[in-house]
């Protein structure tokens, strides 16, 4: 805009320089008139030369300002795409820590089965254990008493390694020993248990 209003003003102080021109023509002092019309030409394309000069620079200015603009934009572009990178890299990296954390929550669950399974193996265990103990401490001893009363009534002694369908032993008599050997198969329950009956003595 500055270097269009200083054209307009050279132009116009051209036809003024004119008008000059023409006056010296039918004025008698036209060596006076002449000189400052030179004057004021020379003064003129000496505004006319700094506007042109001014004019230069600013058109060097605003290329100058351009390429500036530019080489901004590409620095922009180049950061945008740094960015851009920089987030798809991490979405990547925030997907497989999601997959990690859906493969160890899937562990954490398989392993609390387990824990808990092993847990309930143990209640079972103990349950178990305080049977085990119940007995050992109550039925064994019992039990063995049992056994140890029978054998002194009956004065019986079995010989437990035998085949399942064998009664094998020995029962001591006042005067005689008597083996017995009986098959469960060929005799019946009745038939045994009157013979074993019929062995003990009833003298106390």
């Amino acid at each position: 805009c500055l270097g269009m209003s200083a054209m307009h003003e050279g132009i116009q102080a051209l036809e003024e320089v004119g008008e000059v021109l023409l006056d010296c023509i039918t004025n008698s002092n036209a060596e006076k008139t002449v000189k400052t019309a030179m004057e004021k030409q020379t003064l003129i394309l000496s505004r006319l030369l700094e506007t042109r000069k001014s004019a230069a620079q600013l058109v060097s200015d605003l290329l100058h300002t351009e390429e500036k603009v530019a080489h901004d934009l590409l620095d922009i572009q180049s950061q945008r795409n740094g960015v851009l990178e920089e987030l798809d890299k991490l979405e990547k990296e925030l997907q497989k820590s999601k997959s990690r954390k859906d493969m160890l929550q899937a562990e954490i669950e398989f392993l609390q089965k387990e824990i808990d399974s092993l847990r309930e193996a143990e209640r079972e265990v103990q349950v178990l254990q305080a049977e085990v103990d119940e007995d050992t401490t109550e039925i064994i001893p019992s039990t063995k008493y049992i056994v140890q009363l029978y054998h002194k009534v009956t004065k019986i002694k079995w010989d437990f390694n035998t085949e399942p369908d064998i009664l094998r032993g020995v029962h001591f008599g006042k005067d005689i020993v008597t083996p017995i050997n009986l098959d469960t198969r060929e005799h019946s329950e009745g038939f045994i248990s009157d013979y074993l009956w019929s062995l003990v003595s009833t003298e106390w």
